[in-house]
């Protein structure tokens, strides 16, 4: 009930049912365009604790069979991260990026259905790799993500662009302020091991193990093209997120200047318009450095559209990935800016000691929509 009183608090103030960036100069859908940020200030959040290695038992990983990069991956994460042999599931399903529903239900919702429920231990996060499809049916589909995430509720996915519909589908960990666990809110945390090639995605793990609680720096990119309705609400955001982090005692770097600016070193964190950005260069973006534990988030419509090398179109998150990002959100097809993560919510939490995964859905307004949140969910620099 939390989470969707501040989603419609959300929805109602912000407006933000906008295409997250049609660059054919097409009109965006919008329910209302009044001015000021929306969030109700959340009670105080609970410091977590480092947890143990008994948190490898909370991690359910799923390997395809088909693909042989689904193979390494997962045999590298689970000895990486020493998760339990009970806690992996094979399946074996096609190895395309878009994948029926049929398919979908009889190959990897219900193996997984079946897993979770023998499980002796309890899960909370659901690991993905290399090689299982992103996305149900076709190109503007939803996420196989997203529908892992609600497999045991009855979240009901967004099928109109209505204000009670996306209600309906608010995610009931966003604005938590306490750690995640199953058992209170009813669906999984969804996280894909994934990248150009099998050694950017084992390098996801690699970041995650060696990231460290460094002080920054956090840059944020705000873009001259992008002031006005949500769109300047979700560029308020990065500025809230850099006032936030400075009187924490982090680094940042608010950029507002009409430019495309990539940061001058490795950043912990970085956000975006990507492509969305008026001024922006593809090579500029390929400059974006990180450092072990880093986490991002890019205002694209079709970030993670795929993880192939491609020519045109949006810009993709695989290149933040292959650039050595160690968590990176992105989305199958078109969002809307409603279901972008929000990066004083992503932040916040994750400095106070919340992992990668918890950090990242506790920053998204929805669940069971186009959303993929990309990295090892137990990376925690910041844990006390």
């Amino acid at each position: 009930m939390k989470a969707l009183t501040i989603l419609a608090t959300f929805l109602c103030t912000a407006g933000l049912l906008t295409a997250c960036g049609p660059s054919d100069g097409s009109k965006p859908l919008t329910f209302v365009n009044r001015p000021g940020i929306l969030i109700p200030t959340p009670e105080p959040v609970i410091a977590p604790q480092r947890i143990s290695e008994t948190e490898a038992n909370q991690v359910l990983l799923v390997i395809n069979s088909a693909s042989s990069d689904s193979r390494e991956i997962g045999a590298y994460y689970r000895a990486k991260r020493k998760i339990p042999k009970e806690n992996v599931i094979i399946i074996n399903v096609s190895t395309t990026e878009n994948i029926s529903t049929q398919e979908f239900n009889s190959g990897i919702k219900a193996p997984v259905q079946e897993a979770l429920k023998n499980s002796l231990n309890p899960i909370n996060y659901i690991v993905l790799t290399d090689g299982i499809p992103i996305r149900l049916d076709h190109d503007g589909g939803y996420s196989v993500d997203g529908h892992l995430a609600t497999i045991n509720s009855k979240i009901p996915a967004i099928t109109e662009l209505k204000r009670d519909n996306i209600e309906r589908s608010a995610n009931p960990y966003y604005g938590a302020t306490t750690r995640f666990t199953s058992a209170k809110y009813n669906i999984y945390l969804v996280t894909r091991l994934i990248g150009y090639t099998v050694e950017d995605a084992k390098r996801l793990i690699d970041n995650s193990l060696a990231a460290t609680p460094t002080k920054g720096p956090f840059f944020f990119d705000q873009a001259g093209n992008r002031k006005a309705t949500s769109y300047g609400l979700l560029q308020s955001l990065m500025e809230r997120s850099s006032d936030n982090l400075v009187r924490k005692g982090f680094t940042t770097t608010l950029e507002t200047t009409d430019t495309f600016t990539a940061p001058s070193e490795p950043v912990m964190g970085y956000v975006s318009w990507g492509s969305n950005d008026g001024a922006f260069k593809p090579e500029v973006y390929k400059q974006v450095k990180f450092l072990p534990g880093a986490l991002s988030e890019t205002f694209v419509s079709t970030s993670g559209r795929t993880f192939k090398p491609t020519v045109g179109g949006q810009s993709l998150i695989v290149e933040l990935i292959a650039q050595g990002v160690t968590g990176v959100k992105g989305y199958v097809s078109e969002p809307y800016t409603f279901a972008l993560a929000q990066p004083d919510i992503l932040f916040d939490r994750y400095v106070q000691g919340f992992n990668l995964a918890e950090s990242f859905y506790a920053a998204s307004p929805v669940v069971k929509w186009k959303d993929i949140v990309v990295g090892d969910p137990l990376c925690n620099p910041y844990a006390k």
